[in-house]
């Protein structure tokens, strides 16, 4: 049976993904309401009730802020590395008799599947990405980046899909509403990927056996799919691949994404 994945929303106000593999399912992030969260993972053919873990990549808001309700309602363990958990206290929200699972371990199982955790360059505290490893194929998240590191490319290659960071587009950003000290730390090595060097990650994912790519984590105001997923297109046109012929490329929404299996 082919895995599941479900980006239930993906951009700067919340990020959330589900990902259900035989009788196991896990949350990455936990940044929108639950209400949002159960709605997504019903249309992805799941319950919220039934999730096997909790898996945090940092304790940015967009990341966190529907966790400590989250665990309420259905007790699951959350999955995280050693400083995400001390904020994740230091911030009140771990309910009581919370189970956490310390990512900065080497691989953990959680039940059908297993997990491993890479660094990022991002400026929260412990800040990472997943690859989770099922019967069907290896599927990754790997957003807020900053810059791509050789540890990033290693443990990315050869996924069947990946969530891959498109976050701005510089032009736009530079033009754009955000205040001075913001547009340089979203440019910043500790930032977020721009549409450009996302672009130019795009050959190297396909050249490792990469079959689907979803551009995420796209801004609302510094972005559109369309400028994201042209610049994918157009790196991988240039490298002699072709996107929705070589391997499937769509951009996630701010909002539920749909259904990808793998």
């Amino acid at each position: 049976m082919l895995a599941r994945f479900c980006p239930i929303a993906s951009g700067s106000s919340g990020n959330c993904v589900y990902v259900l593999s035989g009788n196991t399912s896990v949350i990455i992030d936990a940044g929108i309401p639950f209400k949002q969260i159960e709605s997504g993972v019903s249309m992805c053919g799941g319950n919220v009730s039934k999730i096997s873990a909790i898996v945090i990549t940092h304790s940015h808001t967009d990341h966190i802020s529907g966790i400590k309700t989250l665990i309420n309602k259905t007790h699951a363990p959350v999955y995280a590395t050693k400083d995400t958990i001390l904020e994740l206290i230091h911030k009140n929200l771990l309910p009581k008799d919370t189970v956490l699972i310390d990512s900065d371990i080497d691989t953990a199982a959680i039940g059908d599947v297993e997990i491993s955790r890479f660094k990022t360059s991002h400026d929260a505290p412990g800040s990472c990405g997943y690859r989770i490893i099922t019967p069907s194929g290896d599927c990754a998240v790997c957003t807020d980046l900053g810059i791509v590191t050789d540890e990033v490319r290693n443990a990315l290659s050869g996924c069947k899909l990946v969530l891959f960071e498109s976050n701005h587009d510089v032009d736009m950003l530079r033009r754009g509403p955000y205040p001075a000290h913001l547009k340089i730390r979203i440019l910043s090595d500790l930032g977020h990927l721009s549409n450009n060097m996302s672009a130019a990650e795009i050959p190297f994912l396909v050249g490792s056996g990469v079959k689907q790519i979803i551009l995420g984590h796209l801004s609302q105001k510094n972005n559109t799919p369309d400028l994201a997923l042209s610049s994918a297109r157009i790196s991988a046109e240039l490298s002699g691949a072709k996107a929705d012929i070589d391997f499937l490329l769509s951009a996630a929404k701010p909002g539920f994404s749909g259904v990808s299996a793998f």
